[in-house]
């Protein structure tokens, strides 16, 4: 669902202040025991560039956005830099990946959008790619700033990505709250 909180520059700078001290460092760390150094990798939801620059230091990444104001932001922090405007669901993009991740991006897909998603992220990925997703763990869904937020239970994953990757990791753990995540690695059948 297209929203309008990443696409003007207030909510930007805004989102960048708030997500200051949160990164995917942990979650980047188990990425690497399942991805050898210099794979290529699309970074979906780049956002202020956190994870974009701690995946750079091994992986050869492309980011993306489908907001332009945080295109700007990313273009103008990392000028060796390679950022794509790419919606999350249609991927449209000729370039092939090793790897495809994201850091709390998939939750604001509708439950269609989300499976429609995970069949493009197969197209997009080379022989035995691997993706590696966090998500918000719980039930239902909601708006939150203008944002559609979809939250997912261990079992809701399990039964998306199950068909087209085999599961390597699937597991919860804490970002603010006991539990309050999912962590997902998985490779392509």
């Amino acid at each position: 669902m297209k929203d309008k909180y990443y696409h003007t520059r207030e909510s930007v700078e805004e989102y960048i202040h708030l997500a200051k001290d949160v990164s995917g460092k942990a979650l980047i760390e188990k990425l690497r025991k399942y991805l050898l150094p210099g794979s290529k990798v699309l970074e979906l939801g780049s956002g202020p560039g956190t994870d974009f620059e701690l995946l750079s230091v091994d992986y050869q990444v492309v980011g993306s956005d489908m907001s332009e104001e945080f295109l700007k932001h990313l273009n103008r922090s990392y000028t060796e830099g390679e950022f794509l405007l790419l919606d999350a669901v249609s991927l449209e993009t000729t370039k092939k990946f090793d790897a495809i991740y994201s850091n709390k991006v998939l939750h604001h897909l509708t439950v269609e959008q989300l499976e429609a998603s995970i069949q493009r992220q197969r197209d997009v990925l080379e022989t035995g790619g691997i993706v590696c997703h966090s998500f918000w763990r719980g039930e239902g869904d909601e708006v939150f700033k203008g944002m559609y937020v979809k939250y997912h239970s261990i079992d809701d994953i399990q039964s998306y990505f199950s068909s087209e990757f085999e599961v390597l990791v699937l597991e919860r753990y804490a970002e603010f709250d006991s539990d309050d995540s999912i962590l997902l690695i998985a490779q392509k059948k």
